[in-house]
């Protein structure tokens, strides 16, 4: 009878998290001693990312790219206009982004420009021309912090419990 073991580690792509393929990295080279290439090729990583988790226990944050949006700029001005001309007018008459693309495409032809792009321009320059403009912020909501104990919630039931047998 023949015996045979499967040992399944998990990659970068794997479900734990970068946190925790760190930690493994660095526990394999200390009790193990391990070489950065043995453990590149036991978790499915690169072996710059093996360098990183024996040098830091922290992973690097995510690099997130710059996005330019080169379709937009002739346009931007405009809607930047039309933000500014919201400041003045009450909430429920106010550009949405969906309005702004129209506007967009009626009076300027911009017939090829993405929704997304638009809405994400307004989202960022919203708040942006209201600060200029000396405004204050609208708030979405307003946080709030409980400390351990201060409070509790109670929701009333009927309950029976059986403690040693009583």
């Amino acid at each position: 009878m023949i015996t045979v073991g499967l040992v399944i580690t998990e990659g970068a792509g794997g479900l734990g998290s970068r946190v925790e393929l760190f930690a493994d990295i660095r526990r394999d080279a200390r009790v193990e001693d391990c070489s950065i290439r043995e453990l590149a090729e036991r978790y499915h990583v690169h072996r710059r990312t093996v360098r990183q988790a024996l040098s830091s226990a922290v992973p690097p944050p995510r690099k997130t790219p710059a996005r330019t949006s080169p379709r937009l700029a002739p346009f931007q001005a405009a809607i930047d206009g039309m933000l500014r001309a919201d400041l003045d007018a009450p909430r429920k008459q106010r550009h949405t982004a969906r309005r702004v693309l129209a506007r967009l495409v009626d009076e300027h032809g911009a017939a090829d420009l993405p929704y997304s792009t638009v809405r994400d321009y307004v989202a960022r320059r919203r708040p942006q021309i209201a600060a200029e403009a000396g405004r204050p912020l609208e708030a979405g909501c307003v946080p709030q912090t409980h400390p351990p104990a201060a409070e509790a919630e109670v929701d009333f039931h009927d309950l029976w419990v059986v403690l040693q047998g009583g």
